[in-house]
């Protein structure tokens, strides 16, 4: 039997979790609140972040990341991406060399501007890095309703090692070796996300929230480029298809963040009224700094970016947007 240590006990690690044991696999959830831990050991699921979904049998916890990681043959990292170095790096000894390490967190460092595989490659250079990303939300994966997801590796023998540990009839990982696009794609949505929130709590209209979809595919697409991610990656399930669940759903912590700003509430307000992280906030920041660096136009980001970060109004955000000079081409 594989053992996959899962770890990060929020609402996509549980998820996750779930999907490796109904693959067949000894399964171990880390995480940091004592209270998950217990729960999930009752047999109690995680009330605190997945309410009202039950956990499959035989799932375990620790709060203990060197019991967790301890002869892994699988790591599913899902802690919040502006943690991922502080996480890795405390768990490094107990990683064996060239287990396969797969990256189910969205976003890029703040204050490097280095996505999650270059923090992985600091903190654990001998993992063997693999980016899982998609159309996911986690109480639907928790409660085995179809799903489709990217599962990118360079390494092809590994990549399909992997998918035939954790694929199943209603999970379903479609091979790639873009990692560097399928972490552009995971980690701009979510910044798109709010801005399409937020033109839906302005009621907008549907026009522009579709526009805004495909315009901030475009900078998505320019931001992949510069760091030599792949155009097709971004028409699967790591892009198009990531950005269109988000962007459409309250569901998504970004989306319903955005939706809230546009209606008028306060930043502080509504974070304080969530335990679970909106990442999208803090990749704002990352992406508009690793598009400075690389000297990438991303103005609906920078938008977000001004809003979320720096106290912008909406208002003013939109009309600078609007008032953008017209374009002749197409992407």
């Amino acid at each position: 039997m594989t053992r996959v240590a899962v770890i990060g006990g929020g609402a996509w690690g549980t998820a996750l979790a779930c999907v490796a044991r109904r693959a067949g696999n000894d399964t171990i959830i880390w995480a940091r609140n004592e209270a998950v831990v217990a729960a999930i050991k009752a047999g109690d699921g995680n009330p605190l972040y997945l309410k009202d979904v039950p956990v499959e049998q035989g799932i375990t916890a620790t709060s203990d990341i060197t019991e967790a990681c301890t002869l892994a043959d699988i790591v599913l990292l899902v802690v919040p991406s502006q943690f991922m170095r502080q996480v890795t790096a405390q768990m490094a000894p107990a990683i064996q060399d060239d287990t396969p390490t797969v990256l189910c967190a969205k976003g890029i460092e703040r204050h490097s501007g280095a996505l999650m595989s270059e923090v992985l490659s600091e903190t654990i250079p001998r993992a063997m890095i693999a980016i899982l990303s998609g159309p996911t939300f986690a109480r639907e994966v928790a409660c085995d309703l179809p799903t489709a997801v990217t599962l990118a590796c360079p390494y092809a023998d590994r990549n399909a090692h992997l998918a035939a540990a954790l694929g199943s009839a209603r999970f379903r990982p479609y091979l790639s070796d873009d990692v560097v696009g399928a972490e552009i794609g995971g980690a701009v949505k979510n910044i798109l996300a709010i801005a399409c929130g937020i033109v839906t709590g302005r009621e907008l209209g549907n026009n522009a929230r579709a526009a805004l979809i495909t315009r901030g595919l475009a900078e998505m697409g320019r931001l992949s480029q510069a760091k030599g991610g792949r155009p097709e990656t971004l028409m699967g399930l790591a892009g198009i298809g990531d950005l269109t669940l988000t962007c459409n759903a309250m569901q998504s912590r970004n989306f319903s963040l955005g939706t809230a700003l546009g209606e008028g509430k306060q930043l502080k307000d509504i974070l304080a009224s969530r335990n679970a992280v909106t990442e999208g906030i803090y990749s704002a920041a990352s992406v508009v700094m690793l598009a400075k660096r690389l000297g990438i136009e991303m103005p609906i980001c920078s938008a977000v970016n001004r809003i979320v970060n720096h106290g912008a109004s909406v208002n003013h955000m939109i009309a600078n947007l609007l008032s953008r000079p017209f374009a002749h081409k197409q992407v």
